[in-house]
């Protein structure tokens, strides 16, 4: 699948900004059309679950945070 990089996307430029320890992206769904934000962990100082996928960027942002605080709790 290819990866949806930027169709002028600041949302998702702003998240992988302010998230390296993750790649961010667009899904892709059945019917061709861009579907779930997606991040997927690279860092595992930066969160816990290895993906997490949530329907909009402000909801995203929101469990990106929340991983980064599970992250620090484990160490």
């Amino acid at each position: 699948m290819e990866d949806i990089i930027a169709f002028d996307n600041p949302a998702l430029d702003r998240l992988r900004k302010d998230f390296p320890g993750h790649h961010i992206w667009r899904s892709r769904r059945w019917d061709g059309r861009l579907g779930e934000y997606v991040a997927t962990l690279i860092d595992p100082k930066a969160g816990v679950d290895a993906t997490v996928m949530r329907p909009n960027p402000v909801e995203l942002r929101a469990e990106l945070l929340r991983e980064a605080v599970r992250a620090r709790n484990l160490r």
